[in-house]
């Protein structure tokens, strides 16, 4: 009985981080997120399926486990993906809200929702470097 307890502690615990690693899609979602645990949303605006510098940055950083594991402890992750196709009402909404105009772009947002900073193209040097450049501009606690 008590090695159930144990993995199925396990097993929540694992759940829990792998929920906390996942890139949101909803903005409304995300901010009540950061808002809530009191974290900066990172929110990705990215062409995924044609843009070279996208693809780049999710190979060489955001799916690297150095990077998830700080994403899973400090921030909320929001995903605003253009694929090729007709963009969603939300895409162009925020594209035009933080005045995207190249992808990637990655814009910091304190929990409150107001701008912390702003990143554009493939920040080569892997998690390490993107991670030092986000600590740079998101809020110390």
């Amino acid at each position: 009985m008590k090695r159930f307890f144990l993995t199925l502690a396990a097993i929540l615990t694992l759940g829990s981080l792998a929920s906390a690693e996942e890139w949101l899609t909803d903005y409304a979602k995300a901010l009540a997120q950061a808002k809530t645990q009191n974290r900066p949303v990172l929110i990705d605006f990215t062409g995924s399926t044609w843009c070279p510098a996208c693809i780049m940055m999710e190979r060489n950083v955001f799916s690297l486990e150095t990077f998830k594991s700080y994403a899973a402890q400090k921030l909320v992750l929001l995903k605003i993906d253009f694929p090729q196709g007709t963009p969603s009402a939300q895409q162009v909404q925020l594209a035009n809200k933080y005045k995207v105009d190249g992808f990637p772009t990655m814009i910091i947002l304190n929990p409150d929702g107001t701008k912390a900073g702003e990143f554009s193209g493939y920040l080569p040097g892997g998690p390490k470097a993107f991670i030092a450049e986000l600590e740079k501009v998101t809020p110390k606690k």
